[in-house]
């Protein structure tokens, strides 16, 4: 290769001008120059890598922060500098949902039971949204095709393009999946029967509950406070898998013993691409106000914006926006019967059908702009989603009753609910009341089952006190299915963060299993995707270690020497002081 010699200015230093003129001939001359020259010009651009994790403290998820922790250090050790940066529930989901406001983060994502929530989490689309759209502000065109794909293929085709999906994701590792944490609760077995028929992550595992003689209150005891604090059902800072708007407010189809079935609705039926849904007759909300077809078509309109077209700036809903996202449009065609039209394929469409059914007559006033004394909110912001929401009004099967924020919900059965109805053969509310008291500790609200104080714990309990936990003639401890998934999430609006040869080099430093045991005292399970077994494919599932990312140590040890070479061979550079060095 031969090179000319640049002039020089004054200073004896290369001229920016001549530099440039003579690396853009070289480029021109000979493209195998083009390492040596970006490395000339752009040597002083790298910087040790620094990279905070942000996360919850031991009162709101144990896991977490040790998960963290462990993490840090393995990072500190290929040369990373990291610093652990610990908020509370809502100053965590407000930092990473909606401000986007981290570098990584570990928590525990809500995932779902159907592959499809994958489709609001990645695609591009949703990149700039709040709310768990894609808070990793992940964009990938050939990704958005196969999550596109996923909810518009035949149904019988529908498996194969989940893998196809799935095969691109463990390749980019947008989020690191860790573990599936199982999910153990303890009740009261003296007064009631039925746990378990309905999944108490949702409502319908308060329902349908078989009481003793002369017992007319359910009695929950929750370790977070959120729901004491907070009603709105929109508001992602608060809300995380639904259990407790599932008692408030109703649905079109709800999820019964792993299918779904019609809820609010009476009945639908298919048509090519539109869905004719039909309402039961004669359904009220909890303030006497009737529902009708006209309060469904308007909630999925407002969840799709909830300024309903008034504001320059579209506001969907910080929930529920990958579930309507199925519904091209939606009409009331009178009092009872709607007509969608869709733009899935009929599995994805149905579970559009699991959305909350909001009063009209209440939201529709929270399309204006926000006004919150002292706060600058941002434009496009509705008062929809900044509503605490008291006294939530619903149609569910509960109703409100009171609350003293931080101690305690109590709810009223809603007695004009459709499942009290004579031929309706739906899991009902059983009890007058239900009061949910706020502790925030495992241990105490264990005691306070153990002790007759309570009927159930409503979250589920932390993993390190389980192997302490005694059963008896009179309680149990329930196993539940779960679909939540601990990860790793990076935010893609940064290097290194976006490169995913970087991503896939952490996911390689993270000892899946040993975590499992470390963390979780075994009481969760290592996954390569963050989808349930029944959509995970042979090739994808865990078997001893990840199919895709495998440790790079053992025994929770990482080989530095190796990770150091796979960071390097990804294309990034140490520092003669041994820290990893990225371009920012």
């Amino acid at each position: 290769m031969t090179e000319g010699r640049p002039a020089r200015n004054d200073g004896g230093q290369l001229s920016r001008r001549a530099l440039l003129a003579t690396t853009g001939g070289v480029t021109v001359a000979t493209s195998g120059c083009v390492r040596q020259v970006r490395s000339i010009v752009n040597r002083d651009d790298l910087d040790p890598l620094s990279l905070t994790i942000t996360t919850l403290p031991a009162d709101g998820d144990r896991e977490s922060i040790r998960l963290a922790r462990e993490l840090a250090a393995v990072f500190e050790a290929v040369g990373i500098d990291v610093s652990i940066e610990m908020r509370s529930n809502e100053e965590f989901l407000r930092a990473v949902l909606l401000n986007h406001d981290f570098d990584v983060y570990v928590g525990n994502h809500p995932g779902g039971t159907d592959p499809d929530f994958l489709y609001e989490a990645l695609h591009s689309v949703y990149a700039d949204e709040s709310g768990w759209q894609n808070p990793f502000g992940y964009t990938n065109l050939v990704v958005d095709d196969l999550l596109e794909a996923q909810r518009t293929v035949d149904p019988d085709e529908r498996t194969d393009a989940v893998t196809d999906l799935l095969e691109a994701f463990v390749r980019e590792q947008p989020f690191v999946p860790i573990c599936v944490p199982e999910e153990h609760r303890l009740v009261r077995t003296d007064r009631f029967d039925g746990w378990g028929e309905g999944h108490p992550a949702t409502g319908r595992g308060y329902l349908g509950l078989d009481p003793a003689a002369d017992v007319d209150r359910l009695r929950a005891v929750h370790t977070d406070a959120r729901p004491s604090e907070n009603a709105n059902p929109l508001m992602a800072e608060y809300r995380e898998r639904g259990t407790f708007v599932d008692l408030l407010y109703d649905s079109l189809a709800a999820e019964v013993d792993a299918d779904l079935v019609p809820w609010l609705a009476d009945a639908w039926e298919w048509d090519d691409e539109t869905l004719a849904v039909t309402l039961r007759d004669d359904c009220r909300f909890h303030d006497g106000e009737s529902l009708t077809a006209d309060d469904v078509a308007f909630t999925y309109r407002f969840l799709d914006d909830t300024s309903l077209g008034a504001s320059e700036l579209s506001s969907p809903s910080p929930r529920y926006r990958g579930l309507v996202s199925a519904i091209d449009d939606v009409e009331a065609v009178d009092r009872t019967r709607l007509e969608f039209t869709v733009g899935t394929n009929q599995p994805v469409a149905e579970r559009a059908l699991t959305v909350p059914i909001l009063p009209k007559h209440v939201w529709k006033p929270r399309s204006d702009a926000a006004n919150v004394p002292g706060v600058r909110v941002a434009q496009g912001t509705t008062e929809a989603v900044v509503t605490d929401n008291w006294p939530p009004i619903g149609s569910g099967p509960f109703q409100f009753d009171t609350r003293a924020e931080r101690d305690y919900v109590t709810l009223a059965r809603f007695d004009d609910h459709f499942t009290r109805r004579a031929g309706v053969d739906l899991p009902a509310p059983t009890v007058e009341t239900m009061r949910i008291q706020i502790d925030p500790r495992s241990t105490s609200a264990i005691e306070l089952v153990q002790t007759d104080a309570a009927d159930v714990t409503s979250d589920t309990i932390e993993t390190y006190v389980l192997d302490a936990v005694e059963e008896s003639p009179e309680t149990r401890l329930l196993e539940s299915p779960s679909w939540t998934v601990y990860h790793l999430g990076f935010n893609a609006r940064k290097a290194p963060f976006s490169n995913p040869r970087f991503r896939r080099v952490v996911a390689s430093l993270i000892d899946k299993a040993w975590l499992v045991d470390e963390v979780f005292d075994g009481y969760a399970t290592p996954t390569a995707t963050p989808v349930t077994d029944e959509w995970t494919p042979d090739s994808l599932a865990w078997n001893g270690s990840d199919p895709e990312t495998p440790f790079l140590g053992s025994d929770g040890e990482v080989d530095v020497a190796t990770a150091r070479s796979a960071f390097e061979e990804a294309g990034f550079r140490y520092g003669e002081e041994g820290r990893l060095r990225v371009r920012h």
